[in-house]
């Protein structure tokens, strides 16, 4: 379904100034829903010029029975059929009366159509829909719900609400169900749900709370006298102890730009706080053993270096120098699950997969590239979030595959280069000598990732593959990489020549993963 900028760019005249002020009273209106005990809908004029009105918005209220079972958003109703909209949008009023819609079946509906206004005028027509109840007598708390419905119905079309400046909570902003309280002029209690006493008792509040000024109790009321002077709503957490937070949704009442009152709407958060801290202690946790077993892999890597300097056999110090690259490599893992990212979404135990690759890089650049065999790496792409137990394998995959190329790539240049003149041992990495005389090999590793598969590529513009190549014969670090590719991911790999720069042939490695029924979040 197409969303409301969506639906208004291609349907109506609006500007973009009336379409964001569109989106604020859509992002507050389940608040006007819930106090009118009503389905609201979104009218606007369509761009066709036939009087026709299309439908861009609608919410169903909490508090009552819905109108529409299905969604009305994108339906287009001729002005004969909606006769109170197209009276509120050409003469600025608000209207109500009864019309007789077909929804299940032939029914009489309680209809409210009130004028939206923006900077030029109005600009659309919110309709309240409700059944009607004859001889029904109301109560007191709908009584006030719907008379507070009135006043803000009065804003819209007055451009007072929505309000330009919006408080963001952390969290879904409280319902008129979840506890109401409405003010007068002076912030003092003119009426109070049952829910809303629940809240204030359960914050130690138990005094007869109507009557009672609000700055009197101590509860955010700094926050909430400075938002009704400053005409603007705010969101406070209330806290009583460890064990109870009442979020208050604090919504000022204008008449003509002047405060007259406002509307306290307060949610009971304790259980998600509980679960928060829960969480937090929880992940602080996980942090720490991911601290504490790179710490361990990094003892190992350590006593095997102390090996591999006593022992005397060349293949053997390879071996043992393989092997503290592998672990290298795992424990980087381990290191960039143990930092706390302080971003506001929540990773668990995922990793951001281009933070993960450069530092690897730079370890192989540092370890591996001689300067008998010059190799400069560059990382492009972005494979976004990865689960830690993709991106475990994949780190070996990828030191192996660095490993591989800085091994057998560019055999040629470092034999075409050492016969002109000896290396500097004291030397590391790509000279600028190497660069200007084509000695240096470039390695490009690339990432990138649809919403079920990820991919890794890396190329290079090296020797290309040998006369014969088999995947399937190998030697035991590519063995490593089928391994973990295809029996821990479920993935696949392909080797091939490719094209290098200057008629270069060099190699290229593909490896695609499979992501379905894993955790696909996005880098945020």
């Amino acid at each position: 379904m197409a969303s409301l900028s969506e639906l208004a760019r291609d349907r109506t005249a609006l500007d973009e100034t009336d379409i964001q002020h569109l989106r604020r009273l859509v992002r507050s209106w389940g608040l006007l829903a819930d106090l009118s005990f009503s389905d609201l809908l979104l009218f606007v004029p369509t761009k066709d010029g036939d009087g026709s009105f299309i439908v861009l918005g609608h919410v169903r209220p909490s508090t009552g029975q819905t109108m529409y079972r299905a969604d009305p958003v994108g339906q287009v109703f001729r002005a004969s059929e909606r006769p109170l909209v197209r009276q509120s949008y050409y003469h600025g009023k608000i209207e109500a009366g009864e019309l007789s819609l077909r929804l299940t079946f032939d029914e009489l509906v309680k209809v409210k159509s009130v004028p939206v206004r923006g900077p030029g005028g109005v600009v659309a027509v919110m309709t309240s829909e409700s059944h009607i109840k004859p001889d029904r007598l109301y109560s007191e708390l709908e009584r006030t719900y719907m008379h507070t419905f009135d006043r803000f119905a009065d804003m819209v079309q007055k451009t007072e609400f929505p309000f330009k400046v919006q408080e963001e909570g952390r969290f879904r902003a409280p319902r008129v169900g979840d506890g109401t309280v409405v003010l007068d002029e002076n912030l003092k209690v003119d009426f109070a749900s049952p829910n809303a006493v629940s809240a204030f008792h359960r914050l130690s509040v138990h005094r007869n709370l109507f009557g009672l000024s609000f700055p009197t109790l101590g509860l955010g009321d700094d926050e909430v006298v400075r938002a009704r002077d400053e005409r603007r709503p705010v969101i406070v957490e209330l806290e009583h102890g460890r064990e109870t937070t009442v979020v208050m949704h604090f919504l000022p009442l204008l008449v003509g730009g002047e405060v007259t009152g406002g509307l306290l709407v307060l949610r009971d958060i304790s259980d998600l706080r509980r679960r928060d801290r829960l969480l937090l202690s929880k992940e602080a946790t996980i942090r720490e053993i991911h601290h504490r077993v790179k710490n361990n892999l990094q003892t190992i890597s350590s006593l095997l270096r102390i090996q591999s300097r006593r022992v005397d056999s060349p293949e053997a110090k390879a071996a043992l120098d393989e092997s503290v690259r592998r672990i290298a490599s795992i424990a980087l893992v381990h290191e960039t699950l143990s930092q706390d990212t302080g971003e506001d979404y929540d990773t668990g135990d995922d990793v951001v997969l281009v933070d993960l690759v450069k530092p690897l890089v730079r370890m192989v650049e540092e370890s591996m590239v001689l300067p008998g065999r010059p190799m400069r790496i560059k990382v492009s792409g972005d494979a976004g979030i990865v689960p830690s137990e993709v991106a475990m394998p994949l780190a070996v995959v990828i030191t192996e595959l660095l490993q591989n190329t800085a091994d057998h790539a560019f055999g040629r240049r470092t034999t075409k280069r050492s016969a002109e003149a000896p290396y500097d041992p004291t030397a590391s990495g790509p000279s600028d000598e190497d660069d200007r005389q084509g000695n240096q090999g470039n390695v490009q590793v690339t990432l990138d990732r649809t919403e079920e598969t990820l991919h890794l590529c890396v190329e290079d513009d090296g020797d290309g593959l040998p006369s014969g190549f088999d995947l399937a014969n190998t030697g035991l670090g590519l063995t490593i990489v089928q391994t973990f590719v295809r029996d821990e991911l479920s993935g696949q790999i392909d080797m091939s020549d490719s094209d290098g720069p200057e008629g270069q042939r060099g190699t290229r490695v593909t490896v695609s993963v499979p992501l379905g029924g894993r955790r696909k979040s996005d880098r945020l």
